[in-house]
């Protein structure tokens, strides 16, 4: 299924990871399947350590920042994409050791190859990767993995299953279930359905993390833009006065300069 890259350099090719002093250091391989060794392996081939030492920054992983904790080898993604379209044969128990790795583009890698499994898969299948996306929730817990895979795993299961479990999320107190309820009202966006994504909005409205802001105002831009722009002015012929700055904003960007300059003047006092 994989074969090693021999033109690249030996100290790219490291498997798991240790921290000493900032700097990404390999350990050695305990208890792992083959093909999770293999995997990895060829992951970690792509692991730059100039990234790595930028991720963090860019992911906010310091204490008392979002991403605290967080770990980076330095692989982008689309690298990581690259390795999961090999990996269709990984079985599920490796798919889940991806899941709770420490390190992000682990994590990445496996939210990606559910994404695709989920896609591919019949009712029962797309059935049993919701429930293990939901199980597996709290390694769900940066924006960018929150950003690829809400849609298209809870959302899109929501749309035949109910959608309880999203207003549950958009009302609890974790950073990263408001933002997957907010982020998986796009499945139903790019169906031109408005409907779920200003619900969860509206409860979102007053959100003072600006990650979820941003989500919203993401939301209600692609609203205006798939949906038709009068049912986004509804929303903020409402809100915009008393929404976050960072929200209104974000949901502007595909207006005229007017029409911004008319909300961004409706929330001009707006801390």
């Amino acid at each position: 299924m994989y074969y090693n890259r021999s033109n690249r350099r030996d100290d790219r090719t490291a498997l798991p990871v240790d921290r000493q002093d900032g700097i990404l250091r390999a350990t050695h391989l305990l208890s792992m399947s083959d093909s999770l060794k293999i995997v990895r392996h060829e992951l970690w081939s792509y692991a730059d350590t100039q990234k790595a030492s930028f991720f963090p920054r860019f992911f906010k992983t310091k204490q008392g920042e979002y991403g605290y904790g967080d770990q980076f080898i330095g692989v982008t993604v689309p690298q990581v994409r690259k390795v999961a379209l090999k990996c269709s044969t990984l079985s599920e128990k490796d798919v889940i050791d991806l899941l709770q790795s420490p390190i992000h583009e682990e994590r990445l890698l496996s939210l990606l190859i559910l994404v695709t499994r989920f896609q591919k898969g019949n009712d029962e299948i797309k059935k049993h990767i919701a429930s293990l996306y939901l199980k597996h929730i709290k390694w769900v817990n940066n924006w960018d993995l929150v950003d690829s895979s809400a849609d298209k795993i809870l959302g899109a299961y929501s749309k035949d299953h109910g959608t309880d479990i999203l207003f549950t999320f958009a009302r609890s107190k974790d950073l990263w279930r408001r933002r997957i309820a907010i982020v998986a009202t796009y499945h139903y966006i790019k169906q031109g359905d408005a409907t779920l994504a200003l619900e969860i909005a509206t409860i979102l409205k007053d959100d003072t993390h600006d990650l979820i802001q941003k989500a919203v105002g993401w939301m209600l831009r692609e609203v205006g833009k798939r949906c038709g722009k009068e049912k986004e002015e509804l929303f903020l012929n409402l809100y915009a006065a008393t929404m976050p700055r960072t929200m209104l904003r974000y949901s502007l960007e595909h207006f005229s300069p007017e029409k911004r300059e008319y909300y961004m003047n409706l929330g001009k006092k707006r801390i």
